[in-house]
């Protein structure tokens, strides 16, 4: 079983993006940036053609994976905020427009026992997503995350 989900292990890594996508587009471009040099004398415009399509497959790439984390922290805004009504105290609820669009994504990871202590400190403090993070003592895995 693995470890229990915290502070210092919670980032992720995707395989299929990170081990074959990311590394194979790296190639491509390189291959690409090889035919530009080796081939502009017999096929001028392969070499350029080829660095444009490397370039626009890792734009892809990139696009796709921006728009799946943003889809995410939308989703988990929603739960959260549902969530944040249920266990805040009702004068803390109109403050929570106050939140940047990142803390309540850093705030999931908060238990509910103390969760209203840790928004009502992101409220007063401005507290960043990454101290939200770190402050969080009894940690809420999320094994789901993209």
């Amino acid at each position: 079983m693995a470890a229990p989900q915290n502070y210092s292990n919670h980032s992720r890594i995707d395989p299929p993006m990170h081990l074959f996508v990311v590394p194979v587009l790296l190639a491509n471009l390189g291959v690409a940036l090889w035919l530009a040099l080796h081939l502009r004398h017999d096929h001028p415009w392969l070499g350029p053609w080829s660095i444009v399509v490397s370039l626009a497959l890792a734009v892809l790439a990139i696009k796709c994976r921006s728009n799946d984390l943003k889809l995410q922290d939308r989703i988990i805004r929603i739960e959260e905020r549902l969530r944040l009504n249920a266990l805040l105290p009702a004068d803390t609820l109109p403050h929570l427009e106050d939140l940047t669009l990142q803390q309540p994504v850093a705030l999931r990871f908060a238990s509910d026992e103390e969760l209203p202590s840790l928004t009502y400190r992101t409220l007063t403090q401005r507290l960043e997503p990454k101290a939200i993070k770190q402050a969080i003592a009894n940690w809420r895995a999320d094994h789901h995350r993209v």
